[in-house]
């Protein structure tokens, strides 16, 4: 995660800091969402939004969670166009983010889930640099892989600025990741096309190009900004590159699918209400 200044580290956050932080997390604990918390901190200050993130993640590795990546968000210019942005944002992704495929998703598990389809980067080795280029990115990537993002806001109905995605760990969830690993070297990422359905029935397409022009454009953006905090990308870490069309909201019961070209097909489902109920 970024290193923010001192004065709104985890070891001495202010008190909006803080509040904002405990108001997601009881939003998570008791799966019920929470009003906005852009009105906590000030307007537009991504800085303290990601010292809000901050907080939240350093207080999970506390309780035993590891990062084992990053995602990145608002990828897409309709999107960064409806909150009033023009780059894209980050988050971390924990282990226990991780579902495999083939494991439901537990029902009650997320708020208010939707889908994306998205390619994943596998690295195996750091990248360091605050001036990343997509070369870097290819040098260090060991593979790709198709993947599903189900994001997830602890603000009620979705009702979002760019403060509140970022203090919220730009919507993270949970993530899927296909089991067909695939030299990037191997693929033109700018022009593989995704399918998404739900229960078989289409809900979302687009091409790597709707992903800030590639994904490793937006592969080399998070790099070069998680550089500049001192807290760089590392061998190892996945990397969600961000929606590669619109995403689809989630029910209990709802299977999705994702085709990525060169890439395969990754799959997920949500539990129905009463699985797994004791009777």
């Amino acid at each position: 995660m970024p290193t923010p200044p001192e004065s709104v580290r985890a070891d001495g956050a202010p008190p909006a800091v803080v509040k904002a932080a405990d108001i997601l997390a009881e939003a998570a604990r008791t799966g019920v969402p929470c009003a906005p918390v852009r009105g906590l901190l000030p307007e537009g200050d991504l800085e303290t939004a990601y010292a809000v993130q901050r907080l939240t993640i350093e207080r999970e590795i506390a309780a035993g969670g590891r990062i084992v990546g990053r995602k990145t968000g608002l990828t897409s210019p309709a999107v960064q166009a409806q909150l009033g942005v023009d780059r894209p944002d980050f988050g971390a992704l924990l282990a226990g983010m991780a579902v495999p495929e083939g494991e439901p998703v537990a029902a009650g598990r997320l708020l208010q889930p939707k889908v994306e389809a998205e390619v994943a980067l596998v690295l195996g080795a750091g990248l360091p640099h605050r001036d990343c280029t997509v070369a870097d990115v290819l040098r260090a990537t060991d593979f790709a892989l198709a993947a599903l993002e189900i994001v997830d806001s602890r603000v009620a109905g979705w009702d979002i600025s760019i403060v509140d995605t970022v203090a919220d760990n730009a919507s993270s969830g949970l993530f899927v990741l296909g089991s067909a690993p695939v030299p990037v070297t191997k693929l033109d990422l700018r022009a593989v096309r995704m399918t998404m359905t739900r229960n078989g029935a289409q809900v979302s397409t687009g091409t790597g190009a709707d992903c800030l022009g590639s994904p490793l454009n937006a592969a080399a953006w998070l790099a070069s900004a998680l550089a500049a905090t001192g807290d760089p990308l590392r061998a190892g870490d996945v990397v969600l590159t961000g929606a590669l069309g619109p995403m689809a909201a989630a029910a209990p019961g709802d299977v999705f699918e994702a085709h990525i070209s060169g890439l395969g097909s990754v799959t997920t489902r949500f539990a129905a209400e009463t699985e797994g109920e004791q009777r």
